[in-house]
């Protein structure tokens, strides 16, 4: 009689973000071996201009992600802090408490990837929830925004059709968005569906607009993330973030990064 093998599953643990990282998507959802590879740059670099201070170890530094989608920086950020801080805030959950109201914040790319990241990050879908472990946040959205920002749509040409009930109408066809160069045919959506108009890039004065989502006038000392990638086919026509060929903003400028 063959000998059982042993069940070896029970023994693993995998990480639900390098999961949903491996799935395809169009949306690219950076993997938590990727994010800490990013964060290992930022700790050696921040070191090597603060006299060899250690990044986690700074109670008042704040970090941003601009395009929170599975909120992998953020987890990663926290779990660092959450560590490097216990010297100077040893009480744990007075320590988680303190990093999520004062120094994470992000900013989610539609209201799917908002959700994931509140979830990722608070450990329920709206910051103020029964099970968060941020019990000083008073809102739903916590320190991670998102609001659906619609596109800008300009040019096209008139052209005679009809509408539902048959009766004649001009429309423009062929609108572009100011901002990213989208389509009106491709991102002209209804409540329903997603608009994929990224706030950060749609907008003529990121700083109040940052300002107007966290409630303060803030100032940033980090900002990383992953830029959401658009196909071809509902941008500009080449592989690119959508918006950067035509606004190619620097972060540190318009939010004031001081890393």
């Amino acid at each position: 009689m063959a000998e059982q093998a042993p069940f070896a599953l029970a023994s693993r643990n995998p990480d639900v973000l390098t999961s949903i990282a491996n799935l395809s998507n169009d949306e690219v959802f950076t993997p938590p071996g990727i994010a800490d590879q990013m964060l290992d740059l930022l700790e050696h670099a921040w070191a090597s201009t603060h006299d060899g201070s250690s990044i986690w170890a700074n109670p008042s530094l704040k970090f941003l992600d601009p395009f929170a989608k599975s909120g992998v920086f953020l987890r990663q950020i926290t779990s660092r802090l959450i560590n490097g801080l216990e010297g100077v805030i040893p009480d744990r959950p007075k320590r988680v408490d303190h990093i999520l109201t004062t120094q994470v914040y992000g900013a989610g790319i539609t209201n799917l990837t908002s959700l994931l990241a509140r979830r990722t990050v608070y450990c329920t879908k709206w910051a103020n929830g029964p099970h968060t472990v941020a019990p000083s946040i008073n809102t739903r959205d916590g320190n991670i925004w998102f609001e659906r920002t619609e596109h800008s749509w300009v040019g096209g040409r008139p052209v005679e059709t009809a509408d539902t009930d048959g009766r004649p109408i001009t429309k423009l066809v062929g609108e572009k968005c100011v901002f990213c160069g989208a389509t009106q045919q491709t991102l002209d959506r209804d409540e329903a569906l997603e608009t994929h108009a990224y706030a950060l890039i749609h907008t003529d004065d990121v700083r109040s607009d940052v300002a107007t989502w966290f409630g303060e006038d803030m100032q940033f000392d980090v900002i990383i993330g992953n830029p959401p990638f658009r196909r071809m086919s509902v941008c500009c026509g080449r592989f690119c973030c959508c918006g950067t060929t035509r606004r190619r903003l620097p972060l540190e400028a318009v939010l004031g990064a001081a890393a």
